[in-house]
């Protein structure tokens, strides 16, 4: 079992009745002092043990906190870290301790327990051991299974996109027992191949996409009655469209969402968002997506996942606006796009050419637990680099933000540059670019630019993940949609005059086609952050609200 370790010189028996509650799923250690706990933490990782949190007082006999964190953390980095105050101290030691808290030193500062059920203080402990379980260990319940002979390029993408719908998953060895079982599970006559994949109750299939296992675990399109007709089709789950399913679905609007990939979209692949309103121990970004997700569904938003919309053919004279899927068309008479951003291609073709084999776009949160032991690479200076790098410095030897711009300051937030500043795994290196890469079978080095001396130098790399820039998803939109140079989709006030109907703009986020509107990044002139897509996803439902008002 994964271990709490608890720490504390004056009230540790407190603490230790406290997480009494605990102790049928996890192993429990006490300690006294830091070097105690240190020594504790070593024996768990070299006995193969797993240590999922520590916690400690606030005031320690032979350390400062911070600095037992620190030295914690170089033993066992994926553990989370807590601050439990005994009441006497709590306010005394807060202004010390929630600098660096704020810096990422720990986790959460949180008042000692005064009395029994203290459930505020145990709901913190549960999100921490959750977040820990979500993104270290083997889940304990299996929901997916995946058999596959290695780490190819599929059976990542399909494990990533199991993690992102926060789906717990295991992959096995075609040769173990697990493997064995559910190959011979295989329909006749059985298709050669791999990965298979057995979800939840359903029979196991070889899959040769992650299409494939979205539409065996969702659906497709095809299962809404061709005669139906929705109030409002959202293309596109990230923060945005999930925002507008929410509002739209709950104030009685029939709404289904098509994502042609993870719910969540780019805000999805986020380890962990610490500046989102609400959330002060922060949250990750599937998480996130998923809890928004059931409480669309609970309001009866339809979700069909894994269906990429490849045309739009918009309505006229009353009818209906029909968008077009491999699997079948969805009718409605609003349409909100809301597909979002996705990262830009480095161009390099060697690198290209070992994407899905240590080459990865986005923080691929599962090639993460892969990095043990290896130097890697971040390409970006936005707030989801700097998520990236600290989610990956939990499991790498070495994390480095590689950046073409001469620091980071201009374009990521500052908690996160400070975050990154105390780990000693990451380092930033500025004014550089990638311009070659290779190995055997994966990415083991690559060759880097000094864009001030043009100089170019080689050093080793097991991983790259590549988070630059953002490019407009929406190339199966119609000519009658006006786009942006960049081809962003222009809405409200920064349609061209020419494009107006009669002598006023659109609504402020209604695109050229009445009853289509955008929202979120895929907007030309939107911010590039989640709370702003989710506010723009919530302000589109009043302008869907309004057109069909009419047509009622």
């Amino acid at each position: 079992m994964p271990a709490i370790i608890l720490v504390g010189p004056e009230h540790l028996d407190t603490l230790v009745d406290e997480f009494g509650r605990y102790r049928r799923d996890y192993d429990f250690h006490t300690a006294v002092t830091a070097a105690e706990a240190e020594a504790v933490a070593a024996l768990v990782s070299q006995a193969g043990g797993q240590v999922a949190l520590f916690v400690a007082e606030s005031q320690l006999p032979d350390a400062h906190v911070y600095e037992a964190f620190g030295r914690w953390r170089a033993v066992v980095p994926t553990a989370r870290r807590m601050v439990a105050a005994h009441w006497s101290r709590f306010l005394v030691d807060a202004p010390d301790l929630r600098v660096g808290l704020a810096k990422g030193k720990f986790d959460a500062y949180l008042l000692m327990p005064r009395g029994v059920r203290d459930e505020e203080f145990h709901t913190a402990v549960c999100e921490l051991l959750s977040d820990w379980g979500s993104t270290v260990p083997t889940p304990e319940v299996e929901t997916v299974r995946v058999v596959s002979d290695g780490a190819d390029a599929l059976t990542l993408a399909i494990r990533d996109f199991l993690d992102r719908m926060g789906m717990p998953n295991r992959t096995y060895a075609p040769d173990t027992p697990t493997g064995r079982a559910l190959l011979a599970r295989l329909p006749e006559p059985v298709e050669p191949g791999f990965p298979v994949v057995q979800a939840m109750d359903k029979d196991p299939a070889v899959a040769h996409s992650v299409h494939d296992v979205a539409i065996r675990i969702y659906g497709q399109p095809t299962d809404i009655d061709s005669d139906t007709v929705s109030d409002v089709a959202v293309v596109g789950a990230g923060p945005a469209g999930l925002a507008t399913a929410v509002y739209a679905s709950s104030e009685g609007l029939s709404t289904v969402v098509l994502e042609s990939e993870a719910v969540g979209g780019q805000a999805g692949t986020s380890s962990m968002i610490r500046n989102y309103l609400g959330f002060p121990r922060g949250i990750s970004g599937m998480r996130l997506a998923q809890r928004a997700r059931n409480q669309a569904i609970r309001f009866g938003t339809r979700f069909f996942t894994g269906w990429s919309v490849i045309g739009l053919e918009p309505g006229s004279e009353g009818q209906p606006h029909v968008l077009h899927t491999e699997g079948g068309d969805v009718r409605a008479r609003a349409v909100v796009v809301a597909t979002g951003v996705t990262y830009r291609k480095l161009r390099v073709p060697a690198i290209e050419d070992l994407v899905g084999r240590g080459v990865f776009y986005g923080s691929a949160m599962t090639a993460a637990r892969a990095m043990e032991d290896y130097d890697v690479v971040v390409i970006g200076g936005g707030n989801s680099a700097g998520q990236a790098a600290i989610h990956l410095a939990r499991f790498a030897r070495s994390v480095t933000i590689l950046v073409r711009r001469d620091g980071l300051e201009s374009t990521m937030s500052q908690y996160l540059i400070g975050e990154m500043s105390y780990n000693p795994r990451i380092r930033v290196q500025a004014c550089s670019e990638v311009v070659n890469g290779g190995g055997d079978g994966r990415l083991e080095w690559i060759s880097v630019r000094d864009t001030r001396s043009g100089e170019t130098s080689r050093q080793e790399c097991g991983g790259l993940f590549l988070l630059l820039g953002a490019e407009p998803h929406c190339e199966w939109l119609p000519p009658e949609i006006a786009r942006d140079d960049r081809g962003f989709v222009v809405t409200g006030r920064d349609v061209p005059p020419a494009r107006w109907r009669g002598d006023l703009p659109p609504e402020s986020l209604e695109t050229t086609v009445p009853g289509i509107f955008a929202a979120g990044d895929i907007r030309s002139g939107s911010m590039k952050r989640v709370a702003a897509a989710s506010g723009e996803g919530a302000s589109v439902v009043p302008l869907v609200h309004a057109w069909l008002e009419p047509a009622g």
